[in-house]
């Protein structure tokens, strides 16, 4: 599968299974602008592992990611080369809009 077409499943497709073309799944004027800016050569998964981080102490599975130069939601960059920024645009999102 080329990335253009993975990116599209990911985006626009998506989306639109969820309700979600209103404002999302295309990078458009008055849009939200949610994005990722990716070095392809640096893309890459580390291995997963369990941690107990959740109020009750129960475990869920995370696994790091590299090669995500920045994070932007809403125009905010809220991740730049691995790290927080402390910006916090999102919402949460129930259903169809």
């Amino acid at each position: 599968m080329k990335v253009e077409e993975a990116v599209k499943l990911m985006t626009h497709d998506t989306a639109e299974v969820y309700g979600l073309l209103g404002d999302r799944g295309t990078l458009e004027i008055g849009k939200r602008a949610d994005l990722n800016v990716l070095d392809y050569d640096e893309l890459g998964i580390s291995a997963p592992e369990m941690v107990y981080d959740l109020p009750t102490g129960a475990p869920r599975l995370m696994q790091e990611s590299h090669g995500y130069k920045a994070t932007v939601v809403a125009g905010e960059i809220v991740r730049e080369n691995g790290e927080f920024t402390g910006a916090r645009p999102g919402r949460l999102v129930r259903g169809r809009r």
